[in-house]
């Protein structure tokens, strides 16, 4: 399993070392309440990335655009990309 998953899924609270016990009276609440907060952490994941790709290119369009057009070009494909995290959140419902 990818390591970035693992990480995903410890901090939505899965783990391994479950009581037997409780896990077998409690496992369709605890299915429920974790694969939701372990998906919420995925799609946050995705849009995350997807907010960093604007960013960057927002920035480098300031650094090395070589005329206002390029630079404005870059500038509407990053809020695209804005747009685009937004939309991803509403879309899984994980709005902030």
């Amino acid at each position: 399993m990818n390591e970035r998953i693992k990480l995903l899924a410890e901090q939505a609270g899965i783990t391994t070392n479950l009581d037997t016990e409780y896990f077998e009276k409690d496992i369709n609440k605890w299915v429920d309440y974790y694969s939701k907060k372990f998906a919420e952490l995925i799609v946050e994941e995705c849009a995350n990335l997807v907010k960093n790709k604007a960013m960057s290119i927002a920035d480098k369009a300031e650094l090395y655009g070589d005329d206002i057009n390029e630079i404005d070009t870059a500038k509407a494909t990053a809020w695209q990309f804005l747009v685009l995290e937004q939309q991803i959140k509403k879309h899984f419902g994980v709005e902030q």
